[in-house]
């Protein structure tokens, strides 16, 4: 469930959620989850190339409502009737019009009026507050023409939530990272809030009765009817609405600008540069995870057939590493268990090193009160029943027989002993009906979320500095995530537990 303050000030509000076509797209559904626990009644609009980066099924799911996604009646395949209103129901019917993430193209067009989509038509229409959320690459975030962009927004009477600095999907560092879930819904409910102190102030220039001049049923608080056309005189505008000077001439974009130039920091809203480690890792951002203690495994483990052979896989640690340096770059308390690699102690992590999946089971229940625990590692299922005592030499034979035995499996114990505050995460490599093996580890491991990758696919797997995995939630959330770096995946699944705590209201620190 909702924080208490979140929970009382959402209950049975309605929340238009608009969606266009960033990468960080997947957040949304985090969003809508978030809003929905605290009792919203959430409507979602995506653009056409949101539907790229989240699907509307996921969406529509988690919000309970059929996802809009075009504005014509021949696009959606209803009629005139019913639809060509429905931007203007829409409008008139929500509380709050949240675009998150809002592209730069999504900014301009908002700026200069177009309605060319569901999500620009029905903005243009909203009688509500508009609260604007960027996401884009460090460079068009910058530019001039963004920023300017932006602050048009703002004397519109939009309010826009500045966007985080931090690692981007392109590897760059910088501001352009859409704001995280729960911060978009504490601002929701702030901007609620303070609209309706207004309304209890406001006086309206206008000498009619809203309920009449609509002619609306009384239980208009309800889900609207999407297509019925209302009656009668135009609502008055917003409180607090000023007309700002626009009239300098300004050619209007249709297209999202370029990335900036050189000098584009020179503008006087432009952030100042990001900062990285001397490594030239991103630099930590805030301290959403200060005071949890999280445990990381990774690495492979070796399961000794005699002093000189072992049995192991192709595992080097890149993703179990990634996700203790971004968690220890929260603020959290990390302890790394890692099985044999090459890699170096991330800056700020406990490191304990072992090499079978023995000693890794042993070192892991010495950490198993974490708050959060990510089992990155690739912990071998058999071991040799037995360890020759000295190296097995070659003879006449052209077999060797080995015989194994099932190892403990570390993930399911953790499961079986899980607190109550803890979040479980595992991984699923799989080569063959990976969603299916998935989902079943999930369950049967007593897990909150699994990471699903397959080996087989370009961009993923062992020894890649990339990975594209699917996130799965125990709830039945599901999220395809492109191709993106490690450390990149590592930050977008801390997002989504880190989501999931808040959304669940479990403070830091809930083992302390």
């Amino acid at each position: 469930m909702a924080s208490p303050e979140i929970q009382d000030s959402l209950l049975d509000r309605r929340v238009l959620l608009g969606v266009s076509g960033s990468i960080a797209a997947y957040k949304s559904a985090l969003l809508v989850r978030l809003l929905r626990k605290a009792g919203a009644d959430v409507q979602t609009i995506m653009t056409k190339d949101a539907t790229r980066f989240i699907s509307p099924l996921t969406l529509g799911t988690l919000s309970g409502r059929e996802v809009l996604t075009d504005l014509f009646p021949e696009d959606s395949g209803q009629s005139a009737e019913d639809a060509w209103t429905k931007h203007v129901t829409l409008g008139l019917w929500a509380d709050v019009f949240v675009v998150a993430p809002a592209t730069a193209q999504t900014v301009a067009k908002l700026a200069y009026g177009f309605s060319d989509s569901m999500l620009t038509a029905t903005a243009l229409s909203a009688e509500c507050p508009v609260l604007v959320c960027p996401a884009m690459d460090r460079d068009m975030y910058r530019h001039p023409a963004t920023q300017s962009n932006l602050e048009r927004l703002r004397a519109l009477g939009y309010t826009v939530m500045p966007a985080e600095h931090g690692a981007l999907a392109s590897g760059l560092v910088g501001q352009g990272r859409l704001p995280e879930p729960a911060s978009i819904a504490e601002q929701v409910t702030r901007m609620i809030e303070e609209r309706d102190e207004e309304e209890d102030d406001f006086d309206s220039p206008f000498d009619f009765d809203d309920d009449a001049a609509f002619s609306e049923p009384a239980d208009f608080r309800a889900p609207p009817q999407f297509g019925e056309a209302t009656q009668g005189d135009t609502a008055p505008d917003r409180p607090g609405m000023e007309d700002p000077d626009l009239s300098a001439p300004q050619a209007a974009p249709d297209a999202a600008p370029d990335a900036a130039p050189e000098n584009a920091a020179s503008h006087p809203d432009a952030p100042s540069a990001p900062s990285s480690g001397d490594d030239g890792w991103p630099a930590a951002t805030h301290d959403s995870f200060a005071g949890l203690n999280v445990l990381v495994t990774a690495g492979p483990t070796q399961e000794p057939i005699d002093p000189v052979r072992v049995v192991t896989n192709r595992s080097t640690g890149t993703m179990g590493y990634a996700l203790a340096r971004a968690a220890a770059d929260r603020g959290a308390n990390v302890t790394l268990v890692s099985g044999p690699t090459c890699l170096e102690t991330p800056p700020g992590v406990h490191r304990v090193d072992v090499t079978t999946t023995k000693e890794m089971h042993a070192a892991v229940q010495q950490y198993a009160d974490a708050d959060l625990v990510l089992m990155a590692a690739a912990v071998a299922d058999y071991t040799p029943a037995r360890m020759a005592p000295s190296k097995i030499k070659k003879d006449d034979s052209d077999e060797l027989v080995l015989r194994f035995r099932r190892t403990t499996d570390i993930l399911k114990s953790l499961g079986e002993q899980k607190r109550p505050y803890q979040q479980l995460v595992g991984f699923a490599l799989e080569t063959n009906d990976g969603i299916a093996n998935a989902r079943r580890k999930l369950n049967e491991k007593n897990l909150d979320w699994i990471v699903l990758n397959n080996p087989l696919e370009e961009g993923a797997g062992f020894g890649t500095t990339t990975n594209r995995v699917t996130l799965l939630h125990r709830d039945g959330y599901k999220e395809e995530l492109p191709i993106l770096s490690k450390p990149e995946v590592a930050n977008v699944l801390l997002d989504c537990v880190a989501a999931v705590r808040v959304g669940a209201g479990t403070s830091n620190g809930a083992s302390s």
